[in-house]
């Protein structure tokens, strides 16, 4: 197939795609995901993460249809550095939640492909008895070169996958960086993994990543590793008491799990609900979710001045000069900048 042919097959399955958007039914499509149809709720998502202009329109109408059926959940965020287990607790941990009747779905936010920004590590495969349970949902979403790995679309996605009766909502994150901050401010429940016995803990992780979770779990706490992991669990113990004292007078707990012999999962699950109930029985809850919502807001506002900005037509060629008397050394980065923005460039 010639390159030519490529990109007009290309083009007509993006339109056949762009076409059954526009076809959706939104108050069918709604009704289908409040019932608790997976199927709908995967094409609602699909519809809020796209790119297309065309689809924002639909998408903020099945949103907006969407939301007074959701915030009955409990959103947690599960961070860690790479390898420490993130994928495989939350499979032991969602698999133990359904046994207690709870239906769970995972947002997975999983690195992008630099070349077709799709999701490169399928979240599916590494959590397989979670994947093949009825009452569960897991949702890779590309995170498309976004802050931190944050895929843009995942708040959406939790009001979605509440409104379609999932009583707890787990966000995993790529990894410590920059996207914790984004998943800490849109759930309720920040927990951080961590592991023992690799290094210096306490220079192992940022303070900062420290500072924000709600409870810390120490993971493969087992065979060899478990009298590793309980020395890590008191040392983490007595640095979290060093820290400030948080504003709403919350002390994060430490407790040590193993994904392989399932040891610890309850204990993780009592630790969130306790917080929880904590916070409810103080008012807090709801006003930590009233902020959240006020500071989704300004965000998307930021997201939608940036996309209008870049996509302008005019601002492409005044950004094209710039780049060029820039690269050619007639003028600073930050001259240019300035004059793209007043556009007397």
């Amino acid at each position: 197939m010639t390159d030519d042919a490529r990109r007009s097959s290309q083009e007509d399955a993006i339109n056949r795609i762009r076409q059954h958007h526009r076809e959706v039914n939104v108050d069918a499509l709604c009704d289908a995901i409040i019932s608790g149809d997976r199927k709908s709720l995967s094409e609602a998502i699909t519809i809020c993460e796209s790119t297309n202009p065309r689809d924002a329109t639909l998408a903020s109408q099945i949103l907006l249809k969407c939301l007074p059926h959701s915030g009955k959940s409990v959103r947690v965020g599960i961070t860690g550095v790479p390898g420490v287990g993130k994928s495989t607790f939350i499979d032991s941990f969602g698999t133990y939640l359904i046994s207690l009747g709870k239906k769970v779905a995972v947002l997975a936010i999983d690195p992008s492909s630099e070349i077709s920004r799709g999701s490169i590590l399928g979240d599916k495969t590494r959590m397989e008895r979670l994947s093949m349970q009825d009452m569960a949902f897991i949702r890779p979403s590309p995170s498309a070169n976004s802050l931190g790995g944050v895929a843009r679309k995942t708040r959406e996605s939790v009001i979605l996958c509440e409104a379609a009766g999932f009583d707890v909502i787990l966000i995993e994150t790529v990894g410590v960086g920059q996207s914790e901050t984004a998943v800490h401010a849109m759930t309720d429940f920040f927990l951080l993994l961590m592991l023992a016995g690799a290094g210096d803990q306490l220079q192992g992780i940022k303070r900062g990543i420290m500072e924000m979770c709600d409870g810390m779990l120490i993971t493969k706490s087992d065979g060899d590793n478990i009298k590793k992991a309980m020395a890590a669990k008191a040392e983490y113990s007595s640095a979290l008491h060093l820290f400030p004292s948080r504003e709403n007078g919350w002390t994060p707990q430490v407790d040590v799990v193993s994904s392989v012999s399932e040891t610890g999962i309850d204990k993780a699950w009592s630790m969130i609900t306790q917080f929880v109930e904590w916070q409810k029985a103080r008012g807090i809850f709801d006003t930590n979710r009233q902020q959240q919502d006020i500071n989704w807001m300004h965000q998307d506002i930021r997201d939608r001045l940036i996309s209008e900005f870049y996509n302008s037509e005019e601002n492409k060629l005044q950004i094209s000069d710039a780049e060029k008397l820039v690269k050619e050394g007639k003028m600073t980065a930050f001259d240019a900048a300035s004059r793209v923005l007043s556009k007397k460039l």
